[in-house]
């Protein structure tokens, strides 16, 4: 495998490692890109960059001694500038390239390909981009819906995309998972009931949320989510469909035919996987530390109005405010030792949830209730097992199906539906149930041309094959 650091220069994150100088050379990247943004191309002359940089350096009050050791002899905001860029144009850092134009000899200033990515990864890190999390689905949905934009190329187009979308949402969701989770920690810590209380404001207006509640919002999600894993099954069950999956995974991945295979059987089962099981348990994790927000939220809320009030609150503000004075004005380095202790406030604020709910009121009994007890005869309870038998009885169970494939196919490995007999109305509900419970009894259950009409009811023609 290769390894990145075979690939990236050597001192590529020397300039971030811990140092007096990190929070500089972080800055002067951003500076940087950010230039490029009205560009065609990550191209830019040298002139530009160094006057942005200069003006950055200018009005922050940098030091020649912040950016290290070799720029002592730089004399001015320009020299600094020129220095930085010359650091980061050096085949030890690689952050930048220069290039110089062939017909006015102008030096131009081009970003590297990490060195683009390290610049985005720095500004994700500072400001994390909101995600749309509905919009997930919906590509989704679109493209399964619209199966004749990428018949061309339904790995690429249609697979890979699909894989993509579904692996975008459940990354997201796990981020907002964790990120609930940081809120809660945070609300813990809180300090004042103000402060709390303005948290509680943002949370109930859905502010680090919207996006959540967008998705849940939406109503017709499910009818969504019910398409496309029914599209899924049928592509998976479409041997030409899967036999173009499989070519197109090879040519794209250069993999081999069983690795390819492989590869889009698994993308296919990864997806399904996630819409059908995974998907709901993500969003019961998230409600259920959204509830447990609120909960700590309202319990801290008391805790903290209720603290301060007494004579002992009072006292504890009072020494409280003494400390903070005296570490103010260095009276504490003054103390002797044995005073020290009078002034280690120990603050045991911490409550879980148990501790804010209220234990329910036990009801009381009001009236004196008797039941006459009747022992049943043997007659009695005979007749009542029976009774439950039959009402438990289902004749179109996953066994009873397996039995009746089993019967109907004999020693052949594949049965028609217009062999089935379908002239009754129970005949119609062993076909339709036999065809529901077929994969889950080892059989493969494929559409064919054409239907046929039974009961009242236009069916699909299909067939029947026992896995090997």
């Amino acid at each position: 495998m290769v390894n990145l650091f075979d690939i990236i220069p050597s001192g590529f994150f020397n300039n971030l490692a811990s140092g007096s100088s990190n929070r500089v050379y972080s800055d002067c990247l951003q500076i940087i890109y950010n230039q490029y943004d009205r560009e065609i191309s990550y191209r830019i002359a040298r002139n530009q960059l160094r006057d942005a940089l200069a003006v950055y350096l200018l009005e922050n009050h940098v030091t020649v001694e912040e950016l290290g050791e070799e720029m002592i002899d730089m004399r001015n905001y320009n020299d600094m500038a020129s220095a930085v860029l010359r650091r980061f144009c050096s085949k030890e850092i690689g952050w930048l390239e220069e290039d110089s134009d062939d017909a006015t000899y102008e030096k131009h200033i081009i970003m590297t390909e990490q060195g683009i990515r390290l610049a985005e990864f720095l500004e994700q890190l500072k400001q994390p981009e909101r995600e749309e999390f509905s919009s997930y689905i919906f590509n989704i949905y679109n493209i399964l819906r619209n199966g004749e934009q990428w018949s061309q190329a339904p790995y690429v187009e249609g697979l890979k995309n699909i894989y993509r979308n579904a692996k975008l949402l459940a990354n997201a969701l796990k981020r907002l998972s964790t990120f609930i989770k940081k809120i809660i920690e945070r609300m813990v810590r809180e300090e004042t009931l103000e402060s709390l209380t303005e948290n509680i404001i943002e949370y109930c207006e859905g502010n680090f949320v919207r996006e959540y509640a967008r998705l849940t919002k939406q109503q017709n999600i499910h009818i969504y989510r019910t398409f496309i894993k029914g599209k899924l099954m049928d592509i998976q069950n479409d041997s030409r469909m899967t036999g173009l999956l499989v070519d197109g995974c090879a040519r794209e991945e250069g993999l081999k035919r069983d690795e390819a295979e492989d590869q889009v059987f698994e993308m296919l089962q990864t997806t399904r996987q996630f819409l059908t099981e995974d998907y709901d348990q993500i969003m019961q994790e998230i409600r259920h530390k959204i509830n447990i927000y609120m909960q700590i939220a309202v319990g801290r809320a008391r805790f903290l109005r209720n603290r301060e009030s007494g004579i002992r609150g009072s006292i504890e503000r009072t020494i409280r405010y003494l400390a903070e004075e005296m570490d103010e004005i260095g009276w504490k380095e003054e103390l002797p030792a044995e005073a020290a202790g009078l002034f280690l406030l120990e603050q045991h604020e911490f409550i879980d949830t148990d501790s804010v709910r209220f234990p329910r009121r036990q009801q009381t009994v009001q009236n004196e209730t008797s039941v006459q007890i009747e022992e049943m005869t043997a007659q009695d309870i005979a007749k009542a097992k029976a009774s439950q038998e039959k009402e438990a009885f289902n004749p179109y169970s996953k066994e009873k199906m397996k039995e009746y494939l089993e019967n109907a196919l004999g020693t052949g490995r594949k049965l028609e539906s217009d062999a089935l007999p379908m002239e009754s109305q129970r005949d119609l509900l062993c076909a339709l149930s036999a065809v529901a419970y077929g994969q889950e009894n080892g059989y493969e259950v494929r559409t064919l041309d054409g239907y046929l009409e039974t009961q009242n009811l236009l069916l699909r023609r299909f067939e029947i094959l026992k896995k090997t």
